[in-house]
């Protein structure tokens, strides 16, 4: 990729708020003029036209589609209608998933299809179908989690969900490279939006802004969005030599 993004088009799932909805803002404003951007459940419809008005107020052309990318057939639509619409795709950035925090004996069969659905599957064929339709010289990001290299309780479904997609990272990086795409995945540590919020306790909360060696210089002691948004913008644009890696940007909250 160039150091630009100049007239490029870019598929975000997860694309109307918190993170993707950054990334897409740091896009546009190294040259993206093409944006799909995805959402899942209803309540967040408001959020991703909000962020699609603004994006359309500096000129960009955006498409919002919603759909479960669990269900493939979605996925596969999302891309034919980025490459019908656009006629061209450059960049794909999966920004979505879900978090569930339970004791191992608390976890259900509903609990587990569930989280390895949002966080397996669904990056898995977002990656296969970004991979079919993406120009030579691409670039393909995946949000995933510093729980990767944390050894800790109460949380064996969502990252264990999330560490197929380090092995999905290096197979696409391996089989996309002869188009010149890359791929990455990014793990930030535990961020400061409503999908953190939701699933820990007060005791919790007060434990995770502080675990970063970083803590005291970040807003809330949490990953800041503002943190991982220009780093994903970098691997897509002069960073594209970086390929098959996942790169922990937490502050360090955790480490291998």
């Amino acid at each position: 990729m160039a150091k630009d993004l100049k007239g490029k088009v870019a598929v975000i799932a997860g694309g109307g708020k918190n993170l993707g909805a950054l990334i897409a803002r740091e896009l546009q404003d190294v040259g993206a003029t093409g944006f799909v951007l995805h959402y899942n459940s209803a309540s967040s419809k408001a959020e991703t036209d909000k962020t699609a008005g603004a994006l359309r107020e500096r000129g960009a052309d955006v498409i919002v589609y919603q759909g479960d990318l669990a269900v493939v057939a979605n996925t596969t639509a999302m891309f034919d209608l980025a490459k019908a619409h656009f006629g061209a795709v450059h960049v794909a950035i999966n920004t979505a998933g879900v978090v569930i925090k339970k004791t191992m004996l608390a976890v259900t069969e509903a609990d587990y299809d569930r989280s390895f659905d949002a966080n397996s599957k669904a990056a898995f064929f977002f990656m296969q179908q970004a991979g079919r339709v993406l120009e030579e010289r691409g670039a393909i990001v995946t949000i995933v989690s510093s729980l990767l290299a944390a050894y800790t309780p109460y949380y064996s479904v969502y990252p264990g969900s999330k560490a197929p997609v380090e092995h999905y990272t290096r197979a696409a990086s391996k089989e996309f490279g002869d188009r010149g795409i890359s791929v990455n995945a990014v793990g930030p540590g535990p961020m400061d939006t409503s999908f953190f919020y939701g699933q820990e306790s007060a005791e919790a909360q007060a434990y995770h802004k502080t675990a970063a060696a970083l803590s005291k210089y970040s807003k809330t002691g949490l990953t800041d969005i503002e943190d991982i948004a220009p780093l994903v913008r970098f691997l897509v644009t002069e960073g594209w030599w970086i390929t098959g890696q996942t790169i922990f940007a937490n502050g360090g909250y955790t480490t291998r």
